[in-house]
């Protein structure tokens, strides 16, 4: 199966119903396939072929579904970026990848796709979703070289190699098998340049097949799509997922808690994918009114281990049961969920998913027996082909046929797995090794506390010191000697805070993470300042 399958079957099984709803309009089946059709001639009537890469910059929107999915129609791969990127990050990522065209929504969006450009000569086209008239200045965005609006190119595209009288070309399709590159997905790159994994049809139509064999999706499903497309998680589930099932995606810019109950009461939502970040959102801000929330049938949670108490919370105040998996972008990307007809473990994300297969290795990849802490690695159908332009990067990612995740943890005796934490992130303290998801675990469990991050700084006398970053929650109070007793009554001691820092805010990225190496740098950087 070819990504580009999924939306012809879509218009043939399900042509009326409704695919996409987005600020009110919805689309149906019938109606995203014309789209597509529509963008997939005007991106070869620019001259682009089977090869090309374009890059996709904006926010959930029908656009985003549209090109994404024209592109796959003639071998064309998309490369999603995260819209909050600046100039100078989109330009590494653009050149890497030989970007031959750039599709963006709003003038912020514009002015930065224009400003990447300038050294990326082979970058020769700017779409805009919105038309020219919409536009802060119109007569500057048309005067970009290469500029062309989405229904210019859809108008460009039905006109070529036809008549006036007739009714559109018929768009042929090139060759694709099923092992080239589908997609490529740039890493959040925290430590170093972002690396684009490279994902093959079967990578991703394996992945699909893998998650429906464990979670009762139906083409009666709407799922609430906040995640955000550019990102892996949301990308499978809540778009690819979603038009294989004959499903609806009701797509959502930006995440509030109100906003999401309002939507979840409009559109009668079923699922609803998030990661804790989103969970933790909703506990803490208790609805504006009394939101009918009663279609939910279920959450799954993913992107970063969700505390189990967060979880419990979450099921007790909603009363839908909440799956939680887990899986990186190399891996199309998910690896493992709790069965959502089967035994649920909390804490775990759950044993591998059908055509997957979990290990644990120790630093020399020697395979681990159960409850043996270590590396988790991956084998199966949807892990990535590798990264692109960076063999030495692959290699290291691939020893021994595994993809080495980077996550610490193990396997209990039914291959369920469990994360401790990201390798990189394990704090070495008089030398020990302590682990900060356990640390911040305990903290997520005091009432005052709304988020926390918990990392090492270098100290002179023990290598590294544990210090937590508390963001409280809203009319709450806590001092940094309660914090630590909390923790010294449920830790070990060396596990236990040695500093606590509160801040009103900390370091989110896109998929809703907290960026540590990031937090890390201004903390230092703010002892360098202190100590002059």
């Amino acid at each position: 199966m070819l990504l580009r399958d999924i939306v012809a079957r879509g218009a043939q099984d399900y042509g009326d119903n409704t695919a996409l709803i987005f600020r009110d309009q919805e689309v149906t089946y019938t109606d995203l396939s014309r789209t597509v059709h529509g963008i997939a001639l005007g991106l070869l009537s620019l001259g682009l072929r089977k090869g090309d890469r374009i890059g996709l910059l904006m926010m959930n929107c029908t656009a985003f579904v549209y090109l994404y999915h024209a592109a796959q129609q003639i071998g064309i791969v998309p490369v999603p970026v995260n819209p909050s990127l600046k100039p100078p990050e989109l330009e590494f990522i653009w050149g890497d990848a030989d970007i031959r065209l750039v599709a963006v929504a709003g003038p912020h969006l514009l002015a930065n796709a224009q400003a990447a450009r300038q050294n990326l000569p082979r970058l020769e086209h700017i779409v805009s979703i919105q038309p020219v008239e919409e536009l802060p200045d119109p007569g500057a965005a048309a005067s970009i070289p290469g500029f062309i609006t989405l229904p210019d190119l859809i108008a460009k595209g039905l006109a070529s190699e036809q008549g006036p009288d007739a009714p559109g070309p018929e768009l042929v399709t090139p060759d694709i098998d099923e092992n080239v590159v589908a997609v490529i997905m740039y890493t959040a790159g925290t430590t170093g340049r972002p690396k684009g994994a490279m994902l093959s049809h079967k990578n991703l139509t394996t992945n699909l097949q893998q998650v429906r064999h464990i979670v009762d999706f139906s083409e009666s499903d709407r799922f609430l799509t906040v995640l955000p497309l550019f990102h892996s998680f949301a990308g499978t589930i809540c778009m690819n997922l979603v038009i294989w099932l004959g499903a609806c995606s009701v797509l959502m810019e930006s995440f509030t808690p109100n906003r999401a109950f309002e939507y979840i009461e409009r559109y009668r939502i079923t699922k609803f994918c998030g990661v804790p970040a989103l969970f933790h959102a909703m506990l803490q801000h208790p609805p504006d009114r009394d939101y009918d929330l009663s279609t939910l049938e279920l959450f799954v949670s993913g992107g970063a281990p969700l505390p189990a108490h967060t979880l419990k919370a979450v099921e007790e105040r909603f009363g839908v049961i909440v799956l939680e998996g887990d899986g990186p972008t190399e891996c199309s990307p998910v690896t493992s969920v709790n069965p959502q007809h089967g035994q649920r473990k909390l804490g775990s994300i759950g044993p591998a998913l059908p055509g997957v297969t979990y290990g644990i290795v120790d630093d020399d990849d020697n395979l681990q027996p159960a409850r043996q802490i270590g590396e988790i690695v991956v084998k199966g159908d949807n892990v990535m082909l590798g990264y692109l332009n960076q063999p030495e990067a692959t290699a290291e990612a691939m020893k021994h046929g595994w993809y080495h995740t980077g996550d610490v943890g193990f396997l209990d005796e039914d291959g369920y797995c469990y994360i401790v934490d990201r390798k990189k992130d394990m704090i070495i303290t008089a030398g020990m090794n302590v682990y900060p998801r356990e640390v911040e675990d305990v903290l997520f469990a005091h009432p005052a506390v709304a988020n926390v991050a918990v990392i090492g700084l270098p100290d002179a006398m023990r290598g590294e010191e544990v210090v937590a970053v508390i963001v409280l929650r809203p009319d709450a109070s806590a001092t940094e000697r309660e914090l630590k007793a909390f923790c010294r009554a449920r830790l070990a001691n060396f596990k236990s805070p040695g500093r606590v820092i509160f801040r009103h805010t900390l370091p989110i990225g896109g998929t809703g993470k907290v960026i540590k190496q990031l937090l890390k740098k201004e903390l230092e950087l703010e002892g360098q300042e202190a100590s002059h």
